[in-house]
């Protein structure tokens, strides 16, 4: 089978279970709210996504997309440039080459942006083109936390930040999160999970879910916060609370969901017991120190995967993706479940349609998802469920 039939054939698979974009398409396919907009894509490239641009397209938008640095499904990309989108970057791409693709997006001069990272919006930003941008959207922590940070004050336009909305932070981030990241570490090490000792850093939506479903499983979870009042809930959520050095010689399995760089450093390292394995659940592959961690060490890659870091003291430390996102990283990547996508990429389709319609109706920065937005979604999601079965 040639990519172009595998991405084919796995898009046409998820096309029939998202129902939600489904009826968006459908909408979308009368009203055209992004006729003659071009649309800007930084967003890890899988079927998913696929069905996602398929719905902007329907709806008129022209796509010049990318994917994020070393999530990029090489079958989907073939696909969607069968579809007639301009699709930059490939599976294999180094970070430098990430960086290239994202230039040549934003030297397309898009009119809307769906970012994932802020990495786009940072962009079009340092590149002087953001005067032809109306507005966009944010799906990730991590670039919300950019916006509001590295990005503050300096960007012109409206972005719809779709982290912000709590259908996503319970439907995809707890639940769809939660559940991918374990399927993850489950499918590339084949270890178990009943009665290992996981250490959760962060117990923001995405850690809370990671260690729901740690524990669902039989895992013994603690987790490592900084801030008080999730800590606070996390306490009464029955799990074991502590800071990370403190919980580096208790744990095996050591999961980082943060958004924030340098989260397991030197200090960590030099208390893990040997054999302990590190994962990275966030969006950018800086929260474990991978530089420090192999520094005045030896690597020896075990598979695509897992990377056995003999440090100079003679301990062995297991890196699962090279400190990517564990749930689309590695092989047979999956990512989010089907639904949780179907509903999170819904909230991206009705934002950036109010993004494209009625910008004026936003101002210049980081915005929360529409209130109207998010109770229709939840209405139509609900049906989708069959929760009243």
């Amino acid at each position: 089978m040639t990519d172009l039939d595998s991405g084919r054939a796995r898009t046409a698979w998820i096309r029939s279970r998202m129902p939600l974009l489904a009826d968006a398409r459908r909408t979308f396919s009368e009203t055209r709210p992004f006729e003659g907009r071009r649309v800007g894509m930084s967003l890890h490239i899988e079927p998913k996504t696929a069905v996602l641009l398929e719905t902007l397209a329907a709806g008129g938008a022209e796509i010049v997309a990318t994917g994020n640095h070393g999530s990029t499904q090489d079958d989907i990309v073939a696909y969607l440039r069968a579809e007639g989108m301009t699709v930059h970057g490939r599976r294999d791409d180094t970070f430098d080459d990430h960086l290239a693709n994202v230039a040549a997006v934003a030297d397309s001069h898009p009119d809307i942006l769906l970012d994932n990272g802020a990495d786009l919006a940072a962009r079009v930003i340092q590149s002087g083109a953001a005067g032809s941008v109306i507005g966009g959207t944010e799906e990730t922590t991590s670039g919300g936390l950019r916006l509001r940070g590295e990005l503050a004050g300096q960007v012109p336009f409206p972005v719809i930040v779709i982290n912000d909305s709590m259908l996503k932070a319970i439907g995809e981030n707890r639940h769809g999160v939660g559940q991918s990241v374990v399927e993850s570490i489950m499918r590339i090490t084949n270890l178990m999970i009943p009665g290992r000792r996981f250490v959760v850093a962060g117990y923001g939506w995405c850690g809370r879910g990671i260690a729901q479903y740690l524990r669902a499983f039989g895992g013994k979870v603690a987790v490592a916060e900084v801030d008080e009042l999730k800590a606070f809930e996390a306490a009464l959520d029955g799990y074991r609370v502590g800071a990370l050095d403190d919980l580096a010689e208790w744990g095996e399995v050591f999961i980082t969901a943060t958004g924030q760089p340098g989260v397991i450093g030197e200090s960590v390292f030099g208390r893990l017991a040997s054999g302990s394995i590190l994962v990275n659940a966030g969006h950018f592959p800086w929260e474990i120190d991978t530089e420090a961690l192999r520094r005045d060490s030896e690597s020896s890659e075990i598979d695509q995967a897992i990377e056995v870091v003999r440090r100079p003291d003679g301990r062995e430390l297991v890196l699962i993706a090279g400190g990517r996102m564990v749930n689309l990283a590695g092989p047979s990547p999956r990512g989010n479940s089907l639904e949780a996508m179907d509903l999170g990429f819904l909230l991206q389709s009705l934002s950036l349609e109010r993004v494209a319609t009625a910008p004026e109706s936003l101002g210049a920065g980081a915005h929360g998802v529409p209130d109207d937005i998010e109770r229709t979604i939840a209405r139509a999601f609900l049906a989708a469920l069959g929760a009243d079965r």
